[in-house]
């Protein structure tokens, strides 16, 4: 596509995509931090990897065999 554009053409869309981005709402990273740092606690209590996983529903905790080497 940038084949068929002349360079005004080229330069003229980088200039909407720039203005596009300088008009994006930001937000300061400690306050993002913050909300992932909520989000991942409010998670903790059903993780499995933290919690671990009940013993009925894992499906490797037992006497069910394994894998026999001869």
């Amino acid at each position: 596509m940038a084949r068929d554009m002349s360079d005004k053409e080229i330069l003229k869309m980088e200039l909407e995509q720039l203005k596009k981005e300088v008009s994006t709402a930001r937000t300061p990273v400690s306050a993002n931090c913050t909300e992932i740092i909520a989000f991942v606690e409010g998670l903790l209590p059903n993780d499995p990897l933290i919690k671990g996983v009940p013993d009925d529903k894992n499906p490797y905790k037992g006497d069910k065999g394994g894998c026999i080497l001869t």
